[in-house]
């Protein structure tokens, strides 16, 4: 199988102060921002909420916490040419909108070495302006990550200096409240140092929307899964091969309000079935790959998908003794596009 895209996904790499790699964000993704994104009903949707209660709440627990990715966004905001206020609203799209969009699909494969491996769905629209970007902040932790043009790093999938590995999905609960928002939250797990840090950061902080994380590090033979929402948040250790196809699975979690689309649901249940299907856990790409089932695929290319979703990009982290080997992808049945020798990321 291979599957052509217009568009290769392109490299970037940004250093120095958190307003300058913001600024530097912000001048990539521009032009896809001003022919498109603005234009879209998700950015109206959420345009019409930026001065909902819960972004001005937001906005002052970030000053109060996290003052340097205050400080990417404002230079981000800067660097696309629009209000701070519509950039900051954007970034907080999934704490103020159940339907914000994004989906994903992860893999989760435990074992001496783990495998996480993870499909990126967003806008097929947004495709031309997404990167993997090497950022190397004066302050903090460097990382590579997916990057779409108007929001900060850290909501896709990425991988740090200390050999940190997150894969997030979005969750579309309906119980979102006062807190920080979720893309900031997981900009700040970029920074830490070790998976117990990420878990405390997560399990301890004032959240107002929904994610989940798969976590692991070089060195260590654990995988992490955690799905929080604004009241709740759950941690569980994978010792079986799984999949998440953003949307709460996990069984302290079922109380928890959400939407769940078909193509979700969809998502979930066939990659479960692949496993279940096999003594052997299969290649990750096999799974991610999959197009069994034609309507709602766990790789999605479709130009009517029903969440206005496509596959904009497939990473591979193979966990390592003292290293993590990467792979990047932008279209199934295609070699790598990047590999960790490509992008330089000290690992442990």
């Amino acid at each position: 199988m291979s599957i052509d895209v217009p568009h290769r996904l392109a490299s970037l790499s940004l250093s120095g102060r958190h307003y300058d790699i913001g600024h530097g964000l912000g001048r990539h993704g521009a032009a896809l921002v001003h022919s498109h994104l603005v234009k879209t009903h998700a950015w109206a949707t959420v345009m019409a909420l930026r001065h909902h209660d819960r972004i001005r709440m937001a906005r002052s627990l970030v000053e109060e916490r996290y003052l340097q990715y205050l400080q990417e966004l404002l230079g981000l905001a800067d660097g696309l040419g629009l209000p701070f206020d519509e950039v900051f609203a954007w970034n907080c799209r999934g704490d103020v909108w159940a339907m914000a969009p994004d989906g994903c699909t992860t893999v989760q494969i435990p074992g001496p070495f783990p495998v996480v491996a993870h499909n990126e769905d967003g806008d097929p629209g947004l495709r031309a302006g997404c990167a993997l970007a090497s950022i190397t902040p004066d302050q903090g932790q460097p990382f590579a990550a997916f990057v779409y043009p108007g929001s900060i790093p850290g909501h896709t999938f990425a991988i740090n200096g200390s050999g940190l590995v997150l894969t997030v999905n979005n969750i579309r609960s309906t119980l979102a409240g006062d807190g920080l928002p979720r893309m900031v939250l997981s900009r700040a797990v970029l920074d830490c140092a070790t998976i117990d840090a990420a878990l405390t950061l997560l399990s301890k902080a004032p959240r107002s929307g929904a994610f989940h994380f798969t976590l692991a590090q070089a060195g260590q033979s654990r995988l992490a899964s955690v799905e929080f929402t604004h009241t709740n948040c759950s941690i569980a250790e994978i010792t079986n091969p799984a999949v998440h196809a953003n949307h709460l699975v996990h069984m302290e979690m079922a109380s928890e309000p959400q939407i769940i689309t078909g193509s979700s649901c969809s998502r979930q249940e066939r990659g479960q079935n692949i496993f279940d299907a096999s003594d052997e856990p299969p290649a990750p790409l096999s799974v991610l790959w999959d197009q069994e089932r034609c309507i709602l695929p766990i790789y999605r290319a479709q130009p009517d998908d029903p969440d206005n979703e496509n596959t904009l990009a497939t990473a591979v982290f193979k966990i390592g003794k003292d290293s993590v080997n990467w792979a990047v992808y932008d279209r199934a049945g295609s070699v790598a596009r990047f590999e960790n020798t490509d992008l330089k990321i000290a690992t442990m």
